[in-house]
């Protein structure tokens, strides 16, 4: 695993450094392949990024090639304000070109169980398989102030070597369901990286940065690719105590 650290200055300048990159990323991809997949995550930087990528790449990135699912999504409606599709779809989708065939989004509207099921299916269908498990091109996660990371909660760490690809989860405080890809294919895809921004991060992000004992207390410390590249794209808020 090779891991990178990025401190950049704002939360913006955060997103404007991975735009940059995540062109990089598609194009030196896709001299060898003819798709890119990536699994997007929900919060506020991501959406940052979203809102660059489609006012200032929506004609430089070749979007036909590229395929995008989510890491996880909250089990409501594509509508509802709350859905991490819906709001991708806003900020991004609404600007560029895209074929609708090349957009996968979880159906939290659905029965969670059943939707878990046919969402692995379809993932298994459109990437490259790599020792069983599906292989991401590229995976996005955020981290919240408790360390988790996807829909992986430090109270349902069992996910991070689930044998299934998307699992039922719930937030420990409202219990609202979810439905996330789990540790082990997070961990077989070509790049991973975070994009986490604030001051309430910096001192879980410092221990899991340096290792510290308590790391594998927080899922985002389990993030580990077996064969990919590891990067943190970080604010100074977020890197204070690095």
């Amino acid at each position: 695993m090779k891991r990178s650290i990025k401190i950049s200055s704002s939360p913006n300048e955060v997103a404007e450094s991975f735009a940059e990159e995540f062109k990089r990323i598609i194009t030196d991809s896709l001299r060898d392949n003819k798709t890119f997949t990536v699994a997007l995550s929900g919060g506020s930087t991501p959406e940052l990024f979203f809102s660059i990528l489609g006012d200032k790449y929506s004609k430089s990135i070749p979007w036909q090639y590229v395929h995008f699912f989510w890491g996880d999504e909250r089990c409501v409606p594509p509508d509802d304000p709350e859905s991490n599709y819906g709001m991708t779809f806003r900020k991004l989708f609404v600007k560029i070109e895209i074929p609708a065939s090349n957009i996968h989004r979880i159906a939290g509207e659905m029965d969670p169980k059943k939707e878990a099921s046919r969402y692995s299916e379809e993932i298994s269908a459109f990437t490259k398989s790599r020792d069983g498990l599906p292989e991401f091109d590229l995976i996005l996660l955020g981290m919240g102030d408790d360390g988790h990371t996807a829909s992986i909660f430090p109270e349902n760490m069992e996910l991070l070597n689930s044998l299934k690809i998307c699992a039922v989860s719930s937030h420990p405080v409202t219990k609202q369901k979810r439905i996330t890809i789990t540790g082990r294919v997070i961990n077989n895809a070509d790049y991973v990286t975070f994009l986490v921004t604030g001051k309430k991060k910096a001192a879980i992000v410092e221990k899991i940065i340096n290792k510290d004992n308590y790391i594998h207390n927080f899922p985002a410390g389990n993030i580990v690719p077996v064969y990919g590249n590891l990067s943190w794209c970080l604010d100074e808020d977020a890197g204070s105590l690095l």
